[in-house]
Parts: structure tokens; C-alpha cells; sequence
């Protein structure tokens, strides 16, 4: 995105909380890009200041939000961001193929056809996590994209040909401008919950095609599994965040994502 006062492309852009533009670095305070509502950056009085800032003890990571109104913004995909979707689709379909190469599972699925089928469904089930997150963003009239992270990807990379350990995380959906801890839960959980429909689908789903019914379970203990990780409470994790806004709404998606992988465990295994 561009800056508005400057033209220069911006990675990470900062939101006026006053104007509703976007800025780089350089012109995010009100007075370095003219503001035509600079009158409303006023310092509050110690009275007027709400309590914004709270932190987290275990770790003692603080974040601080600031409680503004946001308006609605269309759902929008720049050329970079398409790019860095492809390239992650790619990675991910290389895991979903590199998880059925097993001699036995191949003949369980169903052979090759089925195999390329069911790498399909597990790179739409991660593009349909990181797009619940970025529509959520946008939605709430934050600039968000998808971007790929280096050390993620080369850890998908590497789970295509290990035999040891296999790890979806090519990348991540970048979120900035100002927000309150309420929508940033939200927006955190709307992955995860896109995952445990999926799995819940499939599970259902899987009686009632004999010919998929592998497959389907298949699908099933992948998106348990994608729900259950992202759900967990710590670093930079959705669970983080999810259990920071709201430890009821985490605690019920988290059990249900737990047991929901217990199950696939038990049905495959």
C-alpha cells in the first residue's frame, strides 16, 4: 500500500485514527501529513485517558489498543499479495501429497487420483484459514494481507521430504492499523473456526461416499489438527490472542478442536 502523502510504497502502513488515511512511517502523526482533523488530536486529560494497556504475566508481553471506532472496508487482493498466496498454495499442496506417499495409504485413499485430490483439500483448507482471517480484518476496516514468512516457509519446504515432522506455516496474514483487543480476538479465531467446520464436514460427510470415505477422514483429522495448533495459547499463535480477548470463547473453541483430534486419531488409527 501507498502512502497517501507521499506516494512510498509502505509494507506495514500506519491508519490516522483521525482522517482514516494511511501513512508511512515518516507521516503517520497527524501534523507531518496535514491532517484535516488535527484539531481532534488533543492529548486527553488524565481523567478522559482510558485504561488500554494490559499485560500478559507469564510472559510479560504487553499490548496496548486503543478503543476507536472503524469503518468498513472492501475486500481487496494487491498483486504482491496473489503472489505470496500462490507461492504458499504451492508449499502446502507439496505437504498434502508428500502426507499420502506412503505405499499403504495410497491404496487406502484410493490410489494416485485420490491422492492429488486430497492435497487439493489440504491447501484449500489453509488458503480458507488465512482468508477467514484476512476478510475478519478487512471487514473491520483494517489493512490486511497475506504475506510469506521466510523461516515458515522454509520450514514447510522441509516437511515436504521429512519423514519426521510435517509443518504448515508458510505464512501469515498481516494485519495493521489501530484496533480494539475485542476485534483482534475475533479476527484471530475466524482461522480456526473456518477448520473446525471443515473437519466437522468431513467427518459427516465421510459415510455417505464409500468410495472417499478415507479421504474424507483424512481431510477431517488434518483440519482438527490445523484448529487444534493455532489454538494453542502461546506466542504468536491465534490461541494467544483468542484467550487474551475472551478465555470462555477460547476454552470451548480449544476442547473442541482437542477432541475433535482425538477422534481422527481414533478413527485412522
Amino acid at each position: 500500500m501507498k502512502c497517501q502523502k507521499c506516494g512510498e510504497e509502505t509494507f506495514l502502513p500506519f491508519k490516522c485514527p483521525y482522517c482514516g488515511g494511511y501513512f508511512c512511517a515518516e507521516h503517520r502523526l497527524p501534523e507531518n501529513h496535514e491532517c484535516p482533523k488535527i484539531e481532534s488530536a488533543r492529548t486527553p486529560t488524565k481523567e478522559e485517558q482510558p485504561k488500554t494497556s494490559q499485560t500478559w504475566k507469564p510472559l510479560e508481553y504487553t499490548i496496548t489498543y486503543i478503543p476507536i471506532e472503524t469503518t468498513e472496508r472492501k475486500i481487496h487482493f494487491s498483486t504482491k499479495e496473489v503472489t505470496h498466496l500462490t507461492v504458499a498454495a504451492l508449499v502446502v499442496l507439496g505437504i498434502g501429497l508428500s502426507l499420502g506417499m506412503a505405499p499403504n495409504t495410497i491404496s487406502k485413499i484410493g490410489g494416485v487420483p485420490m491422492l492429488f485430490a486430497f492435497a487439493a483439500l489440504v491447501t484449500v483448507s489453509f488458503l480458507i484459514h488465512e482468508l477467514a482471517h484476512k476478510f475478519a480484518a478487512q471487514k473491520s476496516g483494517l489493512w490486511a494481507e497475506f504475506r510469506i514468512m521466510l523461516f515458515g516457509l522454509m520450514l514447510t519446504v522441509i516437511s515436504i521430504v521429512s519423514p519426521l515432522f510435517k509443518i504448515i506455516s508458510p505464512g501469515a496474514v498481516v494485519i495493521s492499523g489501530l484496533t480494539s483487543k475485542k476485534n483482534v480476538g475475533k479476527i484471530s479465531i475466524a482461522g480456526p473456526l473456518t477448520n473446525i467446520t471443515l473437519s466437522i464436514t468431513f467427518l459427516l460427510a465421510a459415510p455417505f461416499v464409500p468410495v472417499a470415505k478415507f479421504l474424507f477422514l483424512l481431510c477431517f483429522a488434518i483440519n482438527a489438527w490445523i484448529a487444534f495448533f493455532n489454538l494453542i495459547p502461546f506466542g504468536v499463535l491465534d490461541g494467544f490472542k483468542v484467550f487474551f480477548w475472551n478465555k470462555m470463547v477460547w476454552a470451548l473453541a480449544f476442547t473442541t478442536s482437542l477432541l475433535l483430534t482425538i477422534a481422527s486419531y481414533m478413527l485412522l488409527y
